[in-house]
């Protein structure tokens, strides 16, 4: 079974590893400050986000990578899939983002499409190393 990379717990393709990246949280002097000048909702700034940041995970395994971008796709198809829920921070939860836009994205789906499209190019050979194997053997 494939671990979480940082537990011994088994791996959750959760789509949020795509996005706490831009978690801002008790870096708001640093990172914030450096992410701040990014609007996720430009269509050049949302690609140099997304590969900067989103793609930038290099402690994920290809395993891990395949696993995350097929849930991912699944949940681009499914239409009733809530995107927004995912950029939506309780206000007990010690989370925040960067800019103001990232709390009404003006279309999450789109961004996370975006996501999608950019890791089929960003991370194409780990995806086809991991799709020639059988996950089940993981």
């Amino acid at each position: 079974m494939l671990k979480n990379p940082f537990t011994n717990a088994p791996f959750d393709a959760d789509l949020k590893w795509l996005i706490g990246v831009f978690d801002v949280y008790d870096q708001e002097q640093s990172r914030g400050r450096e992410m701040e000048k990014y609007n996720p909702n430009e269509k050049s700034d949302r690609e140099q986000l997304i590969k900067n940041y989103a793609l930038n995970l290099g402690y994920l395994s290809y395993r891990h990578k395949y696993l995350l971008i097929r849930n991912l796709e699944n949940c681009l198809d499914d239409q009733s899939y809530d995107f927004q829920n995912l950029f939506e921070i309780d206000e007990y939860e010690a989370a925040s983002w960067p800019r103001a836009e990232w709390y009404n994205l003006d279309s999450p789906r789109d961004f996370l499409r975006d996501v999608y499209v950019l890791a089929q190019a960003v991370w194409k050979d780990d995806l086809q190393k991991a799709s020639r194997e059988d996950p089940s053997t993981w």
